[in-house]
């Protein structure tokens, strides 16, 4: 069993206790998780896209939530109607499932879009103003000198 314990250094950062829950769950199994497979890509410098393989899902099935920097794709098929088909083989899987991204901070879902059975998801980060990186002018101090005069004795 991997373990880091990082309380330690909480006492000596602030702000960082996000980076750290995130560190320490990198280190714990994902519970196998591996279906429906996705890809993510960087499609500009501030836009992002997951393509999901969703083969089988129309999108009645498929809901999208974002909340909280947490994106959450389910997929649950209804019952199907043709109850009396007799299969030989089914490969192709209709099991529910439920799959979840951490987003950064100030991501944003722009959109969604099912085509060929694959479900793309549009991301785009939005830095707001405040927040961007900005220079600060120095100014020069203004000179302040006094003379000091001794008496004469």
């Amino acid at each position: 069993m991997r373990h880091v314990d990082f309380s330690p250094l909480y006492r000596s950062t602030v702000g960082f206790d996000r980076l750290f829950t995130m560190l320490d769950s990198l280190g714990q199994p994902d519970s196998g998780q591996s279906y429906p497979p996705y890809n993510i890509e960087r499609t500009a410098e501030d836009a992002y896209r997951i393509s999901m393989a969703v083969a089988g899902f129309s999108e009645d099935d498929l809901s999208i939530e974002a909340h909280r920097n947490v994106l959450t794709v389910k997929g649950e098929k209804t019952e199907e109607q043709n109850e009396k088909a007799e299969y030989l083989h089914r490969g192709i899987a209709s099991r529910a499932f439920e799959r979840r991204f951490q987003l950064a901070d100030h991501v944003e879902v722009i959109g969604a879009e099912l085509k060929n059975g694959l479900l793309h998801i549009d991301l785009k980060r939005n830095i707001p103003e405040e927040m961007k990186p900005r220079r600060i002018p120095i100014a020069a101090a203004p000179a302040t000198t006094r003379q000091i005069e001794a008496k004469a004795a």
